[in-house]
């Protein structure tokens, strides 16, 4: 059975549409509280501490993306975003921004209930028998502790970003294609777009590299995908 840890936070403000969704959710037996504006949202965030949001974008006061924006400052929660939207580039930004997945409305309340499932699968921590510390110069993955530090001081990623950095430095020096990336992290059908791996490639640099615009630890392999430096390739 899949399992939340803390209430499904679902931050909507068409009342009727977000009844709908609570209803659904409770039926899988999990647990839930709504929001109708972006203040409220934050506001329910920091008291509840929920386990998964699901976030409209269009909202009063405070939009989806400054709330993504703010959540993901100080937290990895599961994040699902809920746009009207159809245009790509709408999409990647709440991707950019370190939204989990979205769902374009109009959307059917039973996919949504197994998108919110395929996220929570794939960010849930598996034990694994034996995790070996992860090394590359200053940058350390840490997997039995789900922790990154740059220089001793600790790297804030979202659940995407820590299982991809994980894979890639996992084997230094092997050239991953974005399939092979997308079939970690989207592995119960899911229709994502290709961009997705590229986005999250982006936001790694920011994170990671001394200079993002000329990255020397996660490197393109032009017409193939991406590599983490071996060792004497930084």
């Amino acid at each position: 059975m899949i399992t939340c840890n803390g209430p499904i936070l679902i931050v909507e403000d068409d009342r009727n549409t977000s009844r709908l969704v609570e209803t659904y959710l409770q039926r899988e037996g999990f647990s839930t509280i709504a929001s109708y504006d972006g203040e409220q949202a934050l506001a329910m965030a920091r008291s509840h501490n929920p386990g998964f949001v699901i976030l409209d974008v269009m909202l009063p006061k405070v939009d989806g993306w400054d709330i993504c924006r703010q959540l993901r400052k100080d937290s990895d929660v599961p994040i699902l975003m809920l746009t009207a939207r159809e245009e790509e580039i709408d999409r990647v930004m709440g991707l950019s921004l370190g939204a989990d997945d979205y769902v374009v409305k109009p959307f059917s309340p039973r996919e949504l209930v197994e998108r919110v499932k395929a996220i929570l699968r794939r960010t849930q921590s598996r034990p694994a028998p034996e995790q070996t510390v992860l090394t590359h110069n200053s940058l350390t993955l840490d997997p039995e502790k789900h922790k990154v530090t740059l220089s001793g001081k600790p790297v804030s990623l979202t659940s995407s970003e820590y299982k991809l950095l994980e894979a890639l430095m996992s084997s230094p020096g092997r050239v991953f294609t974005r399939d092979e990336l997308l079939n970690r992290f989207y592995d119960h059908g899911e229709a994502v777009i290709d961009r997705v791996i590229d986005v999250h490639i982006g936001k790694l640099r920011q994170k990671i590299e001394a200079n993002p615009s000329q990255p020397q630890l996660i490197l393109t392999v032009r017409g193939f995908g991406y590599q983490f430096a071996e060792p004497d390739e930084e």
